[in-house]
Protein backbone atom coordinates (compact mmCIF):
# COMPACT_ATOMS: atom_id res chain seq x y z
CA UNK A 1 0.00 0.00 0.00
CA UNK A 2 1.47 3.35 -0.98
CA UNK A 3 1.88 6.20 1.48
CA UNK A 4 -0.76 8.45 -0.07
CA UNK A 5 -3.16 5.55 -0.56
CA UNK A 6 -2.94 4.76 3.12
CA UNK A 7 -3.88 8.35 3.96
CA UNK A 8 -6.87 8.22 1.64
CA UNK A 9 -8.09 5.03 3.27
CA UNK A 10 -7.89 6.46 6.77
CA UNK A 11 -9.26 9.93 6.10
CA UNK A 12 -10.58 12.22 3.45
CA UNK A 13 -7.14 13.00 2.08
CA UNK A 14 -8.45 15.13 -0.79
CA UNK A 15 -9.89 17.62 1.71
CA UNK A 16 -6.54 18.24 3.40
CA UNK A 17 -4.80 21.55 2.58
CA UNK A 18 -1.92 21.45 0.09
CA UNK A 19 0.63 22.54 2.71
CA UNK A 20 0.18 19.38 4.80
CA UNK A 21 3.47 17.41 4.84
CA UNK A 22 3.26 13.91 3.36
CA UNK A 23 6.93 12.86 3.50
CA UNK A 24 10.15 13.92 5.21
CA UNK A 25 13.70 12.59 4.96
CA UNK A 26 16.95 13.56 6.64
CA UNK A 27 19.38 14.90 4.06
CA UNK A 28 22.29 15.50 6.43
CA UNK A 29 23.39 16.34 9.95
CA UNK A 30 25.18 19.61 10.74
CA UNK A 31 27.11 20.79 13.76
CA UNK A 32 25.95 24.03 15.37
CA UNK A 33 27.69 25.99 18.09
CA UNK A 34 26.05 27.96 20.88
CA UNK A 35 27.18 27.71 24.50
CA UNK A 36 28.12 24.19 23.50
CA UNK A 37 28.22 22.28 20.23
CA UNK A 38 25.22 20.24 19.10
CA UNK A 39 23.93 18.61 15.93
CA UNK A 40 20.80 19.35 13.93
CA UNK A 41 19.09 17.19 11.35
CA UNK A 42 18.63 18.79 7.92
CA UNK A 43 15.24 17.52 6.76
CA UNK A 44 13.70 17.73 3.30
CA UNK A 45 9.91 18.05 3.61
CA UNK A 46 7.45 17.39 0.77
CA UNK A 47 3.85 18.57 0.98
CA UNK A 48 0.60 17.34 -0.53
CA UNK A 49 0.83 20.22 -3.02
CA UNK A 50 4.27 18.94 -4.20
CA UNK A 51 6.17 21.78 -2.53
CA UNK A 52 9.63 20.95 -1.15
CA UNK A 53 11.67 22.80 1.45
CA UNK A 54 14.32 22.26 4.13
CA UNK A 55 13.89 22.44 7.90
CA UNK A 56 16.48 22.11 10.67
CA UNK A 57 15.56 20.20 13.84
CA UNK A 58 17.37 19.02 16.93
CA UNK A 59 16.62 15.67 18.52
CA UNK A 60 15.12 17.50 21.52
CA UNK A 61 12.46 18.94 19.18
CA UNK A 62 11.56 15.42 18.04
CA UNK A 63 11.36 14.38 21.69
CA UNK A 64 9.16 17.34 22.72
CA UNK A 65 6.77 16.72 19.81
CA UNK A 66 6.50 13.02 20.62
CA UNK A 67 5.79 13.77 24.30
CA UNK A 68 2.88 16.07 23.36
CA UNK A 69 1.47 13.52 20.89
CA UNK A 70 1.66 10.77 23.51
CA UNK A 71 -0.33 12.94 25.93
CA UNK A 72 -3.03 13.68 23.35
CA UNK A 73 -3.28 10.56 21.21
CA UNK A 74 -1.37 7.80 22.98
CA UNK A 75 -3.10 4.48 23.64
CA UNK A 76 -2.90 5.16 27.40
CA UNK A 77 -5.07 8.27 27.09
CA UNK A 78 -8.47 7.21 28.45
CA UNK A 79 -10.00 10.70 28.22
CA UNK A 80 -9.88 11.08 24.44
CA UNK A 81 -11.66 9.26 21.64
CA UNK A 82 -8.85 10.25 19.26
CA UNK A 83 -6.15 7.72 20.00
CA UNK A 84 -3.84 5.82 17.67
CA UNK A 85 -0.70 3.71 17.65
CA UNK A 86 2.08 6.28 17.58
CA UNK A 87 5.50 5.33 16.16
CA UNK A 88 8.35 4.63 18.56
CA UNK A 89 10.93 7.35 19.13
CA UNK A 90 14.45 6.38 20.28
CA UNK A 91 15.20 7.52 23.81
CA UNK A 92 17.69 10.15 24.91
CA UNK A 93 21.38 9.23 25.01
CA UNK A 94 23.64 10.92 27.55
CA UNK A 95 26.97 9.18 26.91
CA UNK A 96 28.94 9.02 23.67
CA UNK A 97 30.27 11.17 20.83
CA UNK A 98 27.60 13.64 19.68
CA UNK A 99 28.25 13.13 15.97
CA UNK A 100 28.11 9.34 16.22
CA UNK A 101 24.87 9.54 18.22
CA UNK A 102 23.32 11.84 15.62
CA UNK A 103 24.45 9.60 12.75
CA UNK A 104 22.99 6.51 14.41
CA UNK A 105 19.64 8.25 14.83
CA UNK A 106 19.19 9.10 11.13
CA UNK A 107 17.55 5.83 9.93
CA UNK A 108 15.41 5.60 13.08
CA UNK A 109 14.17 9.20 12.80
CA UNK A 110 13.48 8.71 9.07
CA UNK A 111 11.29 5.73 9.93
CA UNK A 112 9.65 7.71 12.75
CA UNK A 113 8.67 10.55 10.38
CA UNK A 114 7.45 8.11 7.73
CA UNK A 115 5.12 6.39 10.19
CA UNK A 116 4.04 9.68 11.79
CA UNK A 117 2.99 11.13 8.42
CA UNK A 118 1.03 7.95 7.68
CA UNK A 119 -1.28 8.50 10.65
CA UNK A 120 -4.90 9.74 10.30
CA UNK A 121 -5.55 13.27 9.07
CA UNK A 122 -6.41 14.63 12.51
CA UNK A 123 -2.82 13.89 13.57
CA UNK A 124 -1.43 15.61 10.46
CA UNK A 125 -3.56 18.67 11.26
CA UNK A 126 -2.40 18.78 14.89
CA UNK A 127 -0.96 22.22 15.62
CA UNK A 128 2.32 20.91 17.00
CA UNK A 129 2.81 18.52 14.07
CA UNK A 130 2.18 21.40 11.65
CA UNK A 131 4.64 23.63 13.51
CA UNK A 132 7.31 20.92 13.60
CA UNK A 133 7.27 20.47 9.81
CA UNK A 134 6.64 24.16 9.01
CA UNK A 135 9.51 26.08 7.42
CA UNK A 136 10.06 28.98 9.80
CA UNK A 137 11.99 32.17 9.07
CA UNK A 138 14.91 30.58 10.93
CA UNK A 139 14.79 27.55 8.62
CA UNK A 140 14.63 29.63 5.44
CA UNK A 141 17.68 31.66 6.54
CA UNK A 142 19.86 28.57 7.05
CA UNK A 143 22.35 27.45 4.40
CA UNK A 144 22.59 23.65 4.11
CA UNK A 145 26.24 22.69 3.77
CA UNK A 146 26.24 19.47 1.82
CA UNK A 147 23.08 17.33 1.78
CA UNK A 148 25.46 14.39 1.45
CA UNK A 149 22.72 11.78 1.83
CA UNK A 150 21.26 13.06 -1.41
CA UNK A 151 24.55 12.85 -3.28
CA UNK A 152 24.24 11.02 -6.60
CA UNK A 153 26.35 8.54 -8.52
CA UNK A 154 24.51 8.25 -11.81
CA UNK A 155 23.64 10.57 -14.70
CA UNK A 156 20.29 10.51 -16.46
CA UNK A 157 19.12 13.28 -18.81
CA UNK A 158 21.64 15.21 -20.94
CA UNK A 159 21.39 18.70 -22.46
CA UNK A 160 23.52 20.81 -24.82
CA UNK A 161 26.42 22.77 -23.31
CA UNK A 162 26.57 26.60 -23.73
CA UNK A 163 29.99 26.11 -25.36
CA UNK A 164 28.54 24.02 -28.20
CA UNK A 165 27.67 25.62 -31.57
CA UNK A 166 23.98 26.42 -31.96
CA UNK A 167 23.33 26.79 -28.23
CA UNK A 168 20.17 28.89 -27.64
CA UNK A 169 20.37 30.63 -24.24
CA UNK A 170 16.70 31.63 -24.23
CA UNK A 171 15.51 28.10 -24.96
CA UNK A 172 18.12 26.31 -22.86
CA UNK A 173 17.18 24.51 -19.62
CA UNK A 174 18.34 26.76 -16.79
CA UNK A 175 17.85 27.60 -13.12
CA UNK A 176 18.37 30.57 -10.82
CA UNK A 177 20.19 30.13 -7.50
CA UNK A 178 17.98 30.71 -4.46
CA UNK A 179 20.98 31.09 -2.15
CA UNK A 180 24.73 30.48 -2.02
CA UNK A 181 26.16 27.00 -2.47
CA UNK A 182 29.81 26.22 -1.69
CA UNK A 183 31.24 23.12 -3.33
CA UNK A 184 32.73 20.56 -0.95
CA UNK A 185 34.50 18.58 -3.70
CA UNK A 186 35.80 19.02 -7.25
CA UNK A 187 32.63 17.41 -8.57
CA UNK A 188 30.37 20.18 -7.27
CA UNK A 189 29.59 23.65 -8.66
CA UNK A 190 29.83 26.74 -6.44
CA UNK A 191 27.50 29.70 -7.01
CA UNK A 192 25.93 32.75 -5.37
CA UNK A 193 22.29 33.64 -4.82
CA UNK A 194 20.82 35.03 -8.06
CA UNK A 195 23.32 33.32 -10.36
CA UNK A 196 21.98 31.82 -13.59
CA UNK A 197 23.04 28.21 -14.16
CA UNK A 198 22.52 26.32 -17.41
CA UNK A 199 21.49 22.70 -16.90
CA UNK A 200 23.47 19.91 -18.54
CA UNK A 201 21.88 16.84 -16.96
CA UNK A 202 19.59 15.56 -14.26
CA UNK A 203 21.66 13.35 -11.99
CA UNK A 204 18.73 12.03 -9.98
CA UNK A 205 15.63 13.49 -8.34
CA UNK A 206 17.74 15.60 -5.95
CA UNK A 207 20.78 16.73 -7.99
CA UNK A 208 21.45 18.60 -11.24
CA UNK A 209 24.60 19.01 -13.29
CA UNK A 210 25.10 22.50 -14.69
CA UNK A 211 27.53 25.09 -15.96
CA UNK A 212 28.23 28.67 -14.97
CA UNK A 213 31.04 30.92 -16.26
CA UNK A 214 32.90 28.00 -17.84
CA UNK A 215 32.75 25.98 -14.60
CA UNK A 216 30.81 22.71 -14.57
CA UNK A 217 29.64 20.59 -11.64
CA UNK A 218 26.75 19.06 -9.76
CA UNK A 219 24.54 20.81 -7.20
CA UNK A 220 21.38 20.04 -5.17
CA UNK A 221 17.99 20.93 -6.68
CA UNK A 222 16.83 22.52 -3.43
CA UNK A 223 19.32 25.37 -3.84
CA UNK A 224 17.81 26.62 -7.11
CA UNK A 225 14.54 27.65 -8.77
CA UNK A 226 13.87 26.10 -12.18
CA UNK A 227 13.27 28.60 -14.98
CA UNK A 228 13.17 26.00 -17.77
CA UNK A 229 13.45 22.33 -16.86
CA UNK A 230 15.29 19.54 -18.67
CA UNK A 231 13.18 17.30 -20.93
CA UNK A 232 11.55 14.41 -19.12
CA UNK A 233 13.02 10.96 -19.54
CA UNK A 234 11.88 7.83 -17.80
CA UNK A 235 14.52 6.42 -15.49
CA UNK A 236 14.90 2.65 -15.45
CA UNK A 237 14.25 1.12 -12.03
CA UNK A 238 16.98 -1.14 -10.75
CA UNK A 239 16.43 -3.72 -8.03
CA UNK A 240 18.61 -4.98 -5.21
CA UNK A 241 17.77 -8.59 -4.33
CA UNK A 242 17.87 -9.38 -0.63
CA UNK A 243 17.57 -12.77 1.09
CA UNK A 244 16.30 -12.50 4.66
CA UNK A 245 17.28 -15.39 6.94
CA UNK A 246 15.24 -15.98 10.10
CA UNK A 247 15.17 -19.33 11.94
CA UNK A 248 14.57 -22.00 9.27
CA UNK A 249 12.92 -19.83 6.64
CA UNK A 250 14.57 -17.65 4.01
CA UNK A 251 12.48 -15.04 2.21
CA UNK A 252 13.35 -12.99 -0.87
CA UNK A 253 12.71 -9.26 -1.25
CA UNK A 254 13.62 -6.90 -4.11
CA UNK A 255 14.24 -3.25 -3.13
CA UNK A 256 14.12 -0.52 -5.77
CA UNK A 257 17.27 1.62 -6.08
CA UNK A 258 17.88 4.75 -8.16
CA UNK A 259 21.58 4.04 -8.65
CA UNK A 260 23.31 2.61 -11.70
CA UNK A 261 24.03 -1.13 -11.62
CA UNK A 262 27.79 -0.44 -11.64
CA UNK A 263 27.74 1.87 -8.59
CA UNK A 264 29.41 0.99 -5.29
CA UNK A 265 27.39 2.10 -2.24
CA UNK A 266 28.84 3.15 1.08
CA UNK A 267 28.29 0.76 3.96
CA UNK A 268 26.17 3.19 6.00
CA UNK A 269 24.05 4.09 2.95
CA UNK A 270 23.42 0.39 2.34
CA UNK A 271 22.47 -0.14 5.99
CA UNK A 272 19.98 2.75 5.90
CA UNK A 273 18.42 1.47 2.67
CA UNK A 274 17.91 -2.06 4.00
CA UNK A 275 16.68 -0.85 7.39
CA UNK A 276 14.03 1.21 5.63
CA UNK A 277 13.17 -1.64 3.28
CA UNK A 278 12.70 -4.17 6.07
CA UNK A 279 11.50 -1.63 8.67
CA UNK A 280 13.81 -2.92 11.38
CA UNK A 281 17.16 -1.83 12.79
CA UNK A 282 18.49 -5.02 14.40
CA UNK A 283 19.92 -6.43 11.18
CA UNK A 284 23.29 -7.37 9.73
CA UNK A 285 24.27 -7.37 6.06
CA UNK A 286 26.13 -10.28 4.47
CA UNK A 287 27.12 -11.75 1.10
CA UNK A 288 28.09 -15.24 -0.04
CA UNK A 289 31.69 -15.76 -1.07
CA UNK A 290 32.92 -18.12 -3.80
CA UNK A 291 32.74 -21.07 -1.37
CA UNK A 292 29.11 -20.30 -0.51
CA UNK A 293 29.81 -19.07 3.04
CA UNK A 294 28.10 -15.98 4.46
CA UNK A 295 30.48 -13.06 5.07
CA UNK A 296 29.31 -10.17 7.26
CA UNK A 297 29.74 -6.63 5.90
CA UNK A 298 31.31 -4.21 8.37
CA UNK A 299 32.89 -1.43 6.30
CA UNK A 300 33.09 0.35 2.93
CA UNK A 301 35.99 -1.93 2.02
CA UNK A 302 33.83 -5.02 2.60
CA UNK A 303 31.10 -3.61 0.34
CA UNK A 304 33.62 -2.80 -2.40
CA UNK A 305 34.97 -6.37 -2.25
CA UNK A 306 31.44 -7.79 -2.50
CA UNK A 307 30.65 -5.59 -5.53
CA UNK A 308 33.92 -6.53 -7.22
CA UNK A 309 33.23 -10.25 -6.78
CA UNK A 310 29.62 -9.79 -7.89
CA UNK A 311 30.66 -8.39 -11.28
CA UNK A 312 31.79 -11.84 -12.36
CA UNK A 313 28.49 -13.49 -11.44
CA UNK A 314 25.55 -14.03 -13.85
CA UNK A 315 22.98 -11.26 -13.63
CA UNK A 316 19.49 -10.36 -14.81
CA UNK A 317 18.39 -7.13 -16.44
CA UNK A 318 17.84 -4.27 -13.94
CA UNK A 319 19.00 -6.42 -11.00
CA UNK A 320 22.31 -5.75 -9.24
CA UNK A 321 24.71 -8.66 -9.87
CA UNK A 322 25.65 -8.80 -6.18
CA UNK A 323 23.05 -9.98 -3.67
CA UNK A 324 22.57 -9.17 0.01
CA UNK A 325 21.82 -11.69 2.71
CA UNK A 326 20.08 -10.02 5.65
CA UNK A 327 20.21 -11.61 9.10
CA UNK A 328 19.44 -10.58 12.65
CA UNK A 329 22.30 -8.65 14.17
CA UNK A 330 22.66 -11.09 17.09
CA UNK A 331 22.23 -14.28 15.02
CA UNK A 332 25.64 -15.86 14.47
CA UNK A 333 24.26 -19.31 13.75
CA UNK A 334 23.95 -18.39 10.04
CA UNK A 335 27.74 -18.51 9.79
CA UNK A 336 27.67 -22.17 10.88
CA UNK A 337 24.76 -23.65 8.89
CA UNK A 338 23.38 -27.06 9.79
CA UNK A 339 22.85 -29.93 7.39
CA UNK A 340 19.05 -29.42 7.40
CA UNK A 341 17.51 -27.95 4.28
CA UNK A 342 16.23 -24.39 4.36
CA UNK A 343 12.83 -23.67 2.87
CA UNK A 344 12.43 -20.57 0.70
CA UNK A 345 9.42 -18.43 0.00
CA UNK A 346 9.22 -15.32 -2.16
CA UNK A 347 7.58 -12.31 -0.43
CA UNK A 348 8.18 -9.64 -3.06
CA UNK A 349 8.72 -10.21 -6.76
CA UNK A 350 8.08 -6.92 -8.63
CA UNK A 351 9.43 -8.06 -11.96
CA UNK A 352 9.75 -11.14 -14.13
Amino acid sequence: MSHLRQLRDESDFDQLPDDVPVSANIADIEEKRGFSSYYVFVIEVKTKGNNRYMIFRRYSQFYNLHTKLEERYGAENKNSSFTCMLPTLPGKVYVGAKKEIAESRVPILNMYMKKLLSLPAWVLLDEDVRLFFYQSDFDSEQRPQGLRRLRPRTRRVKSMSPQEPGFDRLAAPRVEALFDFTASSKLELSFKKGDLIYLLSRINKDWFEGTRQDATGIFPCDFVSVIKDLPEEEDPINWLRCYYHDDNVSSIRDISVEEDLSSIPLFQELMELIRRGFERNDIALNYRDAEGDLIRLLSDEDVALMVMQGRSWPFQKNIFPWKLHVTREDDYSVYHPTESAVSTQTTTQPHS
